[in-house]
């Protein structure tokens, strides 16, 4: 029927698994409260940060939930499930009516280019859920006491880490342990240096996308210059990422970089009065793109297993997700915004952290950019957050960052695999 397009079978079952990291999964459990109601469906619901080790011997025995965050740490990679054949196509789900307005297609309300990360082999396969906007941030209350202002320009980070490290306290924070969130700067130096063609010639595996762009070059010193002045905050590489954002979190450092996860992964480690700020990365010399310029785009990868055992309940508990009842569901727990195009009721209010990353995407407009290789090229991906490991313990230059991150490219354009894969 129009309202019930896959024939989810009521009195049925659903078998949920939802990453519990930054996001928590009370808005799932919200989900399945409403699920339950509506359609007279159960669940049972599983929420853990072991993705891979719960998950890897349930696929490998053809007995896969039906529905999954796949995210975190211990994520499962989506393109080594897809090249296994284990997700469905998610086109039928996307071409269904949307619920909020049934004469339209589901994919007509989602915010343009969000549906991109879920691409594999020219197929959606994993729909990244939530909007997120990747940068620095820093508390509004920290820099109203020492008179410091949002830095636009690289020199003027660079003024304020100094001025914070003569009084105490470190410049940058990073998550050391996780070298994914140093990559967070440095790929976004990248792009807003050099523009989009910098960051397409790195998904697109060019063998100049790092040895031989100046924008890369660039990018990586500027890190590297941060290190070598003694502006991280101290005991910051060897830390997990909530080790680290608690320690920004008591004013130990100045500045951090994440995602738009940060504020409800840190809630409870929150001063009252911090006044959690999101900014885009400061401008390099020269650089292509503006100061509003951001990294956005959608995170969090949710799948439908190729072999779940309850298919038509799966693609509607998806449908649903993309219903602003649902979207506005998520932005209440979890404090983020989804792919939904004006997915929250305006009437909810949002926390400081939240509406200033509403703020900086609305700034940005058309202004934004997504690199795609950490989806497409997982084993690559790991290959650089290597490099930046050694680079921000100092036991690499930058010069050896460069080569090491064109060779895992190189590496990368080999496998046959890849020609599937393209921007332009």
């Amino acid at each position: 029927s129009k309202d019930n397009p896959f024939g989810a079978a009521k009195g049925s079952k659903l078998d949920v698994v939802i990453f519990k990291g930054g996001y928590g999964d009370d808005y799932a459990k919200a989900w399945e409260a409403d699920f339950q109601k509506k359609l007279g469906i159960t669940s049972t619901h599983t929420g853990t940060q072991e993705i891979t080790g719960k998950l890897q011997p349930r696929f490998n025995a053809g007995n896969p939930p039906d529905i999954v965050d796949d995210s975190g740490a211990q994520q499962i990679k989506v393109d080594v499930l897809y090249k296994s054949g284990q997700l469905l196509d998610l086109a039928e789900v996307l071409d269904a009516p949307a619920i909020d307005d049934p004469g339209k297609k589901v994919r007509d309300l989602i915010i343009p280019g969000t549906l991109d990360a879920g691409l594999q082999g020219g197929k959606i396969v994993a729909l990244n859920y939530i909007y997120t906007v990747w940068g620095l941030w820093y508390s509004g209350k920290l820099f109203k006491e020492k008179g410091w202002e949002e830095p636009k320009t690289w020199d003027d980070f660079l003024a304020i880490c100094q001025d914070a490290k003569k009084q105490g306290i470190g410049g940058l924070a990073h998550q050391g342990k996780y070298p994914y969130y140093i990559n967070v700067a440095i790929m976004d130096l990248i792009a807003k240096k050099g523009g989009l063609d910098a960051m397409k010639a790195i998904d697109n595996l060019d063998p100049k996308a790092f040895v031989g762009s100046d924008a890369a070059q660039a990018g990586v010193e500027a890190i590297y210059e941060v290190v070598e002045k003694g502006l991280l905050m101290p005991g910051t590489n060897g830390l997990t990422h909530t080790e680290s954002q608690t320690r920004w979190n008591q004013y130990k450092a100045a500045f951090i970089t994440c995602g738009s996860w940060l504020e409800n992964e840190q809630l409870k480690q929150t001063p009252t009065d911090f006044d959690m700020k999101f900014m885009p990365m400061p401008l390099l010399p020269d650089s292509a793109l503006p100061f509003p310029a951001i990294r956005a785009g959608s995170g969090e990868p949710f799948i439908i297993p190729a072999k779940a055992k309850n298919l038509p309940a799966a693609k509607e508990f998806m449908r649903r997700m993309l219903s602003k009842e649902w979207s506005t569901l998520f932005a209440k727990e979890a404090n983020s915004l989804t792919i939904l195009k004006d997915g929250v009721d305006p009437s909810v209010k949002l926390r400081p952290g939240t509406q200033s990353t509403v703020e900086a995407s609305k700034a940005a407009g058309d202004d934004t950019f997504r690199y795609l290789y950490t989806e497409w090229y997982s084993e690559m991906g790991a290959a650089i957050e290597a490099a930046s490991n050694e680079l921000m313990a100092k036991r690499i230059q930058p010069k050896e960052w460069l080569k090491r991150a064109q060779a895992a490219v190189d590496k990368q354009a080999k496998d046959p695999a890849s020609k599937k894969n393209h921007r332009d």
